[in-house]
């Protein structure tokens, strides 16, 4: 049916979504670097396909940007 069809999907693009985030965080480790609490969640929504990759760009410019805001 077209409405298993979309399960199956979503469940692809939320394997492939965690297979390039896991391969994204694992070379920030081959680099000795670690990622932030606020990185690790938004790449558990990003996955579960809560917020877009779009959004997740954008919030993570207005975190940075609040934080070198914070900091000057």
């Amino acid at each position: 049916s077209a409405a298993s069809d979309v399960y199956k999907r979503q469940n692809v693009d939320k394997r492939e979504r965690a297979k390039l985030w896991r391969t994204s965080i694992g070379l920030q480790a081959v680099d000795n670097l670690t990622v932030s609490g606020f990185l690790i969640e938004m790449a558990r929504k990003h996955i579960e396909g809560e917020i877009s990759m779009d959004e997740v760009n954008k919030m993570i410019e207005e975190h940075y940007a609040q934080k070198r805001l914070r900091n000057d």
